[in-house]
């Protein structure tokens, strides 16, 4: 019998509760891309690589959007998020948690039909760095099971015509991702760097394109976590 991780019930909101483990946790990147993504109540929305679907649940606690599609393609972070949806009383959206790989999505899936799709993807290129020895950290980490233009080529699948997406990432993907966006149809409008302190080197981006935008980035001021260390914990 596999080995269950043990589980944690994160508060995020009065009646909304996040259930984490060992291999599916979320860090401050989760939380910077929801308020960058600017959801609206009337989105149609889905998370690819949601994990414990941190991102969904924290849409739940201000205005969340009416549909949310949360796609993963490991059952045990399904099931996580399934959990806290459970022990959860404050969900103000269609939730559906939704266990498929995210380059095939799945049957009936709403093509060309959403107005958000946001990813907090696997930063580090396959076989680059110091891979996790555990299998869910280096598929949350590592480009094993998906690559940037995977995740931009499934956007632009489930995006409307001016729909958009939101992803976050280190600074050095930053080229990578604006190219895996243009090569699928997606132009990037907007762009945020993060760092921890005003001197500091920018250790997170935020980035925004939108489906059969023209060519225009706006480059917003950069964003300043004072009280965190820079190093985020992984999905």
């Amino acid at each position: 019998m596999p080995h269950m991780p043990v589980l944690s019930y994160e508060t995020i909101a009065d009646d909304l509760i996040v259930c984490t483990s060992q291999l599916h946790r979320f860090g401050t990147d989760a939380v910077l891309l929801t308020e960058f993504s600017e959801y609206r109540q009337k989105d149609r929305v889905c998370d690819l690589g949601t994990g414990c679907g941190i991102i969904p649940m924290l849409m739940q606690r201000t205005a969340p959007p009416r549909e949310i599609y949360a796609v993963d393609i490991q059952p045990e972070a399904i099931a996580q998020m399934c959990q806290g949806i459970a022990e959860s009383m404050g969900i103000g959206s269609v939730l559906h948690p939704v266990c498929t790989d995210l380059k095939e999505l799945w049957d009936g899936a709403p093509l060309g039909q959403l107005d958000l799709v946001t990813c907090n993807p696997p930063y580090k290129a396959y076989q680059a760095g110091i891979e996790s020895q555990l299998t869910a950290q280096k598929i949350a980490r590592h480009e094993v099971l998906c690559n940037i233009y995977d995740i931009c080529r499934s956007a632009k699948r489930l995006l409307r015509f001016g729909g958009r997406l939101c992803i976050c990432n280190r600074p050095e993907r930053l080229a990578d991702c604006m190219d895996a966006m243009r090569q699928n149809g997606i132009e990037p409008k907007r762009l945020q760097f993060v760092a921890k302190a005003p001197d500091a080197q920018p250790w997170l981006f935020l980035l925004e394109g939108r489906s059969g935008g023209n060519p225009f980035l706006n480059v917003l001021p950069q964003r300043i976590v004072g009280n965190g260390s820079g190093v985020t914990t992984r999905i």
